[in-house]
């Protein structure tokens, strides 16, 4: 996988920023194995080997990673953000790590880090007190800096370009099977730059009804709604994108149902401004969806948020009263699902800023009608 687009600059600010949060919860060191805040931090996906990698914060002094000497050609060097320490096969690279901390009292571990290193530091590390890292890290990666909206917005515009494709009629779908033209999709994003392809839902007819359908040996037919939900790993952050087609010319009561869906998700977007709590944009959206009568069949929340992660915080469902903040990046994807008849789901990424939203995705949002 490639490293991110960010810069020393970007990892030196972010690394500064955890080291106010362990001042503040008055912790000693912070400790990340394999999982995101590893590459958030600095610049690395570390592979989830038998082999410990980890990224050794002290509250002060000189950040260090600790890695597998034959991992090292995989570590871009940020010498100015962390020293290496590559250690051989015969080495105990727990004990290196442990030597790393000769005073730390108070270690914030790595939610991923494998439980077998951590039983092993226990043993070389006497009264230390040990504490979740997300207490320190996870805050800080919800809202997203510079770098990471500008990797989000390379990553919208790719999987937009595949969006236009399926739009286009360049994706065959009547007579296709839902695995094939998922297939399909997938190769598309990685010719359009992904690194990895997270996921690429397509489902047809009644299937769309089912808001996770697994496209299988169900074969496309003329007329009825194909949803396309979409997205993978690009510079290290995730596209996400769900559009729906109609091979010929819709049905009276799916056209009336998108008329709603599509004021609902405009309406869930315009919602999603600095100061407002997460839940305003679920309600702005399920509001519309309800008052046309079909509140029972959007069935799940309106928005996750999205980064490094394909689902991260902050999540726009009801009840969720965190205030949206400049960077926080989350889809707003209102659905609706009729059981045994046809489902439909449209899907921007947004990106809160003082301006107010500002949408990842630019393709056409309408029900678009193709004929292949």
């Amino acid at each position: 996988m490639s490293t991110t687009i960010a810069t020393a600059s970007d990892y030196l600010a972010r690394i500064a920023k955890v080291r106010s949060a362990m001042v503040a919860q008055q912790v000693d060191a912070t400790l990340l194995s394999v999982g995101h805040d590893l590459p958030y931090l600095s610049g690395y996906f570390a592979m989830p080997l038998e082999r410990l990698t980890m990224l050794v914060i002290p509250q002060n002094g000189d950040v260090v990673m600790v890695v597998p000497r034959l991992e090292v050609p995989r570590v871009v060097p940020q010498p100015d953000v962390f020293s290496i320490v590559a250690w051989g096969e015969t080495e105990d690279p727990v004990a290196i790590v442990a030597k790393l901390l000769p005073s730390a009292r108070k270690i914030a571990i790595g939610d991923q880090m494998w439980a077998r290193f951590l039983v092993e530091l226990l043993t070389k590390i006497n009264g230390a007190t040990f504490v979740r890292a997300v207490d320190v890290v996870g805050s800080l990666r919800v809202s997203k800096d510079g770098s990471e909206i500008a990797a989000l917005q390379v990553a919208g515009s790719a999987a937009d370009r595949v969006a236009q494709q399926l739009h286009s009629g360049q994706i065959p779908l009547i007579g296709r099977t839902e695995a094939q033209v998922s297939a399909d999709i997938s190769a598309r994003l990685i010719a359009e730059g992904h690194d990895v392809v997270n996921f690429a839902i397509v489902a047809a007819g009644e299937n769309a009804a089912s808001p996770h359908h697994h496209a299988g040996s169900r074969v496309i037919a003329k007329n009825e709604i194909v949803l396309c939900d979409f997205g993978g790993t690009m510079n290290g952050y995730c596209s996400d994108i769900t559009r729906c087609v109609y091979t010929g010319k819709p049905a009276n009561d799916v056209a009336l149902a998108y008329d709603v869906l599509f004021a609902a998700q405009a309406a869930g977007v315009a919602a999603g401004v600095v100061g407002a709590a997460c839940e305003d944009v679920d309600r702005a959206a399920r509001s519309i969806i309800e008052q046309a009568g079909f509140g029972e069949y959007f069935v799940h929340r309106t928005g996750h948020g999205i980064g490094m992660e394909a689902h991260e915080e902050p999540y726009m469902v009801s009840g969720n009263s965190l205030p949206i903040s400049a960077g926080h990046a989350f889809s707003v994807e209102p659905g609706i699902y009729i059981p045994g008849k046809w489902g439909m789901r449209l899907e921007d990424i947004v990106v809160a800023t003082e301006t107010g939203p500002m949408s990842m995705n630019k393709v056409n949002h309408s029900l678009v009608t193709v004929e292949a």
